[in-house]
């Protein structure tokens, strides 16, 4: 039993190890135009943190883009998360494991309480499990919460390859383009009822969907 733990311990070291290599020379290799930027920078000149929302099919680069600014990610407790949250910590990313399905609400507390802290508060609001395009609650509740805007980000390749998942993860070819596209800060008011932040929801799903469709246009 001992010699077959220590074999599992060493394969997911290795694991890990190739992945966070193999992830940093692709993100590198890849040639990445940022649309709105001056969103992040007009924020972060006004010594504001956000909350920022992207699919999980399209998270590869985001989360690269992001890596930079501060963040927090919240990322499931499952295997998938596991080996998504070593490469996040390499990526200098503070952890917060929860998700929709799996200690959601002390997750969601806890991103909150990061974001009072300054962190920028990383979402994937149709994760971990979908649907797929469907925005959940918390990245509009959590901005709401800790008062602080909400920026979506649509991100789109020139080459990839579409992987049979739930998501249809999206992973980019090497030396291949990406768009990133920031929304405008979207300011979820704290007195707003549960019906009006319910119709805000609807309007990020509507507008990430769009992001995303005008990112994948390199026509």
């Amino acid at each position: 039993m001992k010699v077959k733990s220590f074999k599992k311990k060493l394969l997911r070291k290795l694991g890990n190890a190739f992945l966070n290599t193999a992830a940093n020379v692709l993100c590198k290799s890849i040639k990445i135009e940022i649309v709105n930027k001056n969103v992040l920078d007009e924020l972060e000149k006004a010594g504001k943190n956000f909350i920022a929302a992207f699919w999980h099919g399209k998270m590869f680069i985001p989360w690269f883009v992001l890596r930079g600014h501060n963040p927090a990610a919240l990322v499931s407790k499952s295997k998938d998360g596991e080996l998504l949250s070593n490469l996040l910590e390499k990526w200098n990313y503070k952890l917060i494991r929860g998700s929709s399905r799996d200690g959601g609400k002390d997750a969601l507390e806890e991103a909150v309480d990061e974001a009072e802290k300054g962190f920028t508060i990383v979402f994937t609001p149709d994760g971990p499990t979908g649907p797929i395009y469907k925005m959940k609650a918390g990245a509009v509740v959590a901005a709401k919460k800790a008062n602080i805007p909400l920026v979506l980000i649509g991100a789109g390749y020139s080459k990839k390859r579409i992987l049979k998942s739930w998501d249809k993860f999206e992973l980019p070819s090497f030396f291949s383009n990406c768009r990133i596209i920031f929304s405008e800060p979207i300011i979820v008011d704290s007195s707003l009822s549960r019906e009006q932040v319910s119709e805000i929801i609807l309007e990020c799903e509507e507008e990430l969907i769009k992001l995303n469709s005008e990112a994948e246009n390199f026509a």
